[in-house]
């Protein structure tokens, strides 16, 4: 069973333009892990690049600024942050 406490959000991305070729999710992988974030990321075959990020409100807010978020039900998320294969 995963827990998620009160002061926690839960988004999904996606994220369009130069985002593949670019170290894109090398880069949201490494500023997540520093935001204390946990989640995925990965390129999508569209060229654009998905993820899901959980954390506090504040630090989900300062890795997805200019992104389009929506919510995600709790028992998707996982431990850690993870950077998965394309799909």
């Amino acid at each position: 069973m995963i827990t998620v406490m009160t002061n926690t959000v839960i988004q999904h991305l996606r994220i369009t333009g130069l985002v593949q070729g670019v170290g894109y999710r090398w880069h949201m992988a490494r500023q997540a892990r520093a935001l204390g974030l946990t989640g995925w990321v990965r390129n999508r075959l569209d060229g654009s690049v998905e993820a899901q990020v959980c954390g506090h409100p504040d630090a989900v807010q300062a890795l997805v600024d200019g992104v389009v978020v929506s919510p995600v039900d709790a028992a998707e998320v996982g431990h850690g942050f993870e950077q998965r294969e394309t799909a």
